[in-house]
């Protein structure tokens, strides 16, 4: 408010303002503008305004230093584009038409955005060229967000406590572990509001072609929307945000609703939810399902994979698959109220010696529920986490154990795919073997020829043109730096350019270098291709300074690299990664 020159609105409050309002102390007090970063503000650069202003850390090339005001590109006398103070609303013409979808400045961007010469020559004298963001899409309303947190949301499918049981009229079940039949009553899920609703036709579901796409997985912490945008600039096919937690989202947190976010280059997107109820699934795929809200999501992915114990003491993730009739009515609940596909995304089961996901496909198979797109399948247990290798084979057999006389469910494999030899043969070779062995419908076994990338695709983020061209990339460390760049921009862009946001970009960074450094480049490999889990040894030397710097698994050098980037970090700043592979410890 400062800043634009508006009263503070908190001035006047009963505990006042604990901030400076004093603009020429902020702008003495005001830190450098980081050099490292070229190119200026990527706000400012992309949408001709940054509404951070003073704040912003990259703000000399829209702030008037003397006075403190913020600059926008507005159009001269002569037609041409230049710098000035913004001015009245009336006169800010968006070059892009406004659109029902809200953004934020903690959005990203897409470069498409910036103003061409010929709208430019469209403006008036004096009209400001204030580009829109680009459709940011997936961001929840502030009256969803508000209806969550104060539980008044409309939903239609109940809670579990709150539906009626056989024998109980108040609801809360009876004494008796069974109905009088000697089995378990059904779980009721989704409950209309009226008994007279006319039958409708049935939705068009559609599917997603899996087929010969790269697809990267859902990363926890990692897996972000500007990593995202790295790995579409790899050419990467299908992507998917971080798994995010029903009871979290139901409880309207925005930092968990922030996970759904989806980029305008992300053509193929889907989200993965977690949850061990089955009312839970269905109340947010209501919030999906809900047309006002503009959710764009080409497929819903369920997690009954994460090995976290905080996860699977709520009954989710790997647990999820020990707990069949939950998993039934989550399905059944998620796919009466979605029009788009569900994935299942699972392990072998809870440990290595009693896998169980031969067992669980078929009958999920056997239930005959429309609409399940696909079953992805981590080749180690839950126990294994990422120890050991992943089994393939039993990934096949996954798709052997399918009744041939009922609809076939596409099986997806996941696990140490770090190369396209590894695409080729643990995936093609798998389905080559399948269709001579003459097996099912057609001699398949039902495995898709998919490139499903997890931690190969933080190791490696170029990996998915690895695979589509057929070669080991022998990428520079400047190549790899540059990569770094083009994060850091669009990290300025999703979470903002004043300081909150660059030290967001540098913590993602930080995390993202922990799994970089694994990377061995193919020049110095003795024998090719590197695997997911070889140990590279101590203290290796690269060809240049740069690449000896990123082969370092010190943290103190993580951070060297991040001050190539976003300068210098403030004193006594500490960084211990949030994720540690085993086959990746110091002995």
């Amino acid at each position: 408010a400062v800043v634009r020159g508006e009263p503070c609105p908190f001035l006047n409050s009963e505990r006042g303002c604990r901030y400076n309002h004093d603009l020429k102390q902020m702008l003495a007090d005001r830190p450098e503008d980081i050099e490292e970063i070229e190119g200026g503000c990527p706000l400012f650069n992309i949408r001709g305004y940054c509404d951070f202003g003073i704040m912003c850390r990259l703000g000399s090339c829209h702030v008037n230093m003397s006075t403190g005001q913020n600059l926008c590109r507005i159009i001269d006398e002569n037609g041409k584009e230049t710098k000035g103070p913004p001015p009245s609303t009336d006169t800010c013409v968006p070059t892009q038409p406004k659109t029902t979808t809200t953004t934020t400045t903690n959005n990203a961007t897409d470069d498409t955005t910036k103003p061409t010469d010929e709208t430019c020559k469209k403006l008036d004298p004096g009209e400001c060229v204030l580009n829109h963001q680009s459709k940011i899409k997936n961001i929840l309303s502030k009256k969803t967000i508000n209806e969550l947190r104060k539980k008044k949301y409309p939903f239609v499918c109940k809670r579990h406590f709150e539906m009626s049981k056989p024998g109980n009229k108040k609801g809360r079940g009876n004494n008796s572990k069974h109905s009088p039949n000697n089995e378990p009553p059904p779980t009721p899920v989704f409950v209309p509001t009226t008994t007279n609703t006319p039958t409708l036709p049935p939705k068009e579901r559609k599917l997603i072609d899996f087929r010969n796409k790269v697809y990267i997985a859902p990363l926890t912490t990692v897996g972000n929307l500007p990593f995202r945008r790295i790995m579409k600039n790899f050419s990467a096919d299908i992507t998917c945000g971080e798994m995010a937690l029903s009871d979290q989202l139901l409880q309207g947190k925005p930092s968990e609703w922030a996970l759904l976010k989806r980029h305008p280059v992300e053509d193929v997107f889907g989200v993965q939810i977690a949850s061990g109820h089955a009312d839970q699934f269905t109340r947010v795929a209501e919030i999906l399902a809900n047309k006002e809200e503009g959710m764009e999501v080409d497929f819903v992915d369920m997690n009954l994979g994460c090995p976290i114990d905080l996860v699977c003491e709520k009954g989710a993730g790997s647990s999820l698959m020990l707990r069949e009739r939950k998993l039934r009515g989550s399905l059944e609940g998620m796919l009466r109220v979605l029009e788009c596909p569900v994935t299942i995304k699972m392990r072998t089961g809870w440990s290595e010696n009693q896998p169980i996901a031969h067992q669980l496909v078929p009958k999920i198979q056997g239930w005959g529920i429309d609409g399940i797109g696909a079953v992805m399948i981590h080749g180690r247990s839950r126990l294994q986490r990422y120890s050991r290798e992943a089994k393939w084979d039993y990934i096949a057999q996954v798709g052997l154990s399918q009744k041939p006389d009922l609809p076939q469910i596409p099986i997806i494999g996941n696990g140490d795919i770090f190369s396209y030899t590894d695409y080729e043969e643990k995936i093609l070779d798998q389905i080559k073997k399948g269709e001579e062995g003459d097996i099912g419908d057609g001699g398949s076994n039902n495995l898709l020829p998919t490139a499903m990338l997890g931690r190969g695709a933080l190791i490696k983020p170029w990996l998915p043109t690895e695979i589509k061209e057929r070669r080991h990339w022998d990428i520079s460390a400047t190549e790899r730096m540059d990569m770094l760049k083009d994060f850091v921009r669009f990290g300025l862009e999703h979470w903002g350019s004043d300081q909150q946001g660059v030290n967001q970009v540098r913590r993602f960074l930080l995390e993202w270098l922990s799994f970089l450094h694994r990377y061995v480049p193919v020049g110095l490999l003795e024998v090719l291709p590197q695997c997911m889990n070889h140990r590279p040894p101590n203290n290796m030397c690269g060809r240049s300074d740069l690449e000896t710097l990123m082969l370092s698994r010190n943290c103190a050098d993580w951070i060297k690299i991040s001050e190539m980037l976003l300068g210098p970090v403030p004193e006594g700043f500490l960084f211990e990664p949030k994720h540690k592979a085993n086959s990746y410890q110091k002995v």
